[in-house]
């Protein structure tokens, strides 16, 4: 085993162990404030901290990776999710609404600091003329996460109905330590530290072809979040009368489903690059989205329309999702890669910010069919912008 595929264990390892904790937090506090009896409003506020930080750590986390390394980038992250954790295994009395939107905000520091550490490593130890490796592996990482979130929303679910809020909480800050500890030996040193000292104006990208794809990321995360985040699992709860295993049990099983997508992504796009995969792509996820609208506006059956249209949604959305993954860590620069793939996460933030304020209030002013309604044309906006992108990957120096 050589060198690189030990450090990408490690970094996948320390990525997956996050993600397990991530998924699980997120059900959790959506499915235990909905049984408090708060609105779908009142949730997605909870995460509205959790969104906005995300934007501001990836835009200094890329920053900071340059000039630290990025295996400090990511033990900090890992460092911070307990915190976060630990902040909500207090008495029900202290759960108010400002801790719990302080905890998430320091769980979205976390997150994206360990997500930007975790894509920007890999750009690293592979060499730049082996592109098609290059894709494989980040589809790997991208894909790999998403099943273990899904695994994570499961896990909340059980937890929640097995230990209580607080019981679940205390169990993850255990068994996230352990992982912290041992990524503290194991994950190399110096990994991405620039060999000169960015400056901080550098966090802001100079690249054409980031700037557009990362404008394209945001719409089309705002897309998946503007009815999966909140409207989706309300939804579920209320319209199908599902308990909480059931509401955990489906995201779960959709984002593993999505998740394994992603890892195959490959084998069904080729290794394609640049302006045609990515316009194509988004344009066949529009359709989706638009079309669960009018099957439900038209009366049929909301069970066949809602998990069939999830289900074909899933697949073109890990397809969309693996091929933007792989396409920012090859436009991004050898040295300093942490600040193109930071700049770019920023926007993937942006887009759930935007998708999460909207999944609570146009869902409970209007009803999924009209959160469907925007998810299509938010698509849309990717796939156009997607046209702008260049024809060839440029020569990364």
């Amino acid at each position: 085993m050589t060198a690189a595929i030990r450090q990408y264990l490690v970094i996948t390892g320390n990525y997956w162990a996050f993600t397990l904790t991530d998924g699980a937090l997120r059900m959790l506090v959506v499915l235990h404030f909905h049984q408090l009896g708060y609105s779908p409003l009142e949730i997605a506020l909870l995460f509205i901290f959790y969104e906005f930080f995300g934007v501001v750590t990836n835009l200094v986390g890329g920053y900071l990776g340059a000039r630290m390394g990025l295996n400090r980038t990511m033990n900090i992250g890992l460092f911070l999710q307990i915190v976060a954790l630990g902040m909500l295994a207090v008495p029900a009395a202290m759960l108010t609404v400002p801790w719990v939107m302080a905890a998430q905000a320091l769980s979205g520091i976390a997150k994206d600091l360990n997500k930007m550490s975790a894509k920007s490593g890999i750009k690293l130890l592979v060499p730049d003329e082996q592109q098609g490796t290059l894709y494989k592996w980040v589809a790997i990482l991208t894909g790999s996460k998403n099943t273990l979130k899904g695994v994570g929303f499961f896990l909340g679910g059980v937890l929640l109905m097995a230990a209580g809020f607080t019981g679940a909480v205390v169990i993850m800050v255990v068994a996230l330590g352990a992982v912290w500890i041992a990524s503290l030996f194991l994950l190399g040193q110096d990994l991405g530290k620039s060999k000169s000292k960015p400056k901080f104006r550098e966090i802001l990208s100079k690249s054409r072809a980031i700037n557009v794809l990362s404008a394209a990321r945001m719409f089309l995360f705002g897309a998946r979040d503007v009815w999966f985040v909140v409207a989706l699992p309300v939804y579920l709860s209320t319209a199908f009368g599902w308990d909480h295993w059931k509401v955990g049990g489906f995201m779960a099983s959709w984002i593993i489903g999505y998740g394994f997508i992603q890892t195959i992504a490959p084998k069904i796009t080729g290794n394609m690059e640049g302006i045609k995969p990515a316009a194509l792509w988004a344009t066949a996820l529009a359709l989706i989205p638009i079309a669960i609208a009018g099957g439900l506006m038209a009366g049929w059956s909301p069970q066949v329309v809602i998990l069939g249209g999830l289900f074909l949604f899933g697949v073109l959305f890990a397809i969309n999702s693996s091929l933007h993954s792989y396409l920012i860590v090859s436009y991004a620069r050898s040295n300093g890669v942490s600040l193109d793939v930071g700049f770019y996460y920023m926007s993937n933030a942006a887009g759930r910010l935007l998708g999460t304020i909207l999944s609570g209030w146009v869902y409970q002013a209007y009803g999924i069919e009209a959160c469907l309604l925007i998810s299509g044309g938010l698509v849309i906006t990717a796939a156009l912008l997607s046209l702008m992108l260049p024809e060839k990957r440029p020569v990364i120096v």
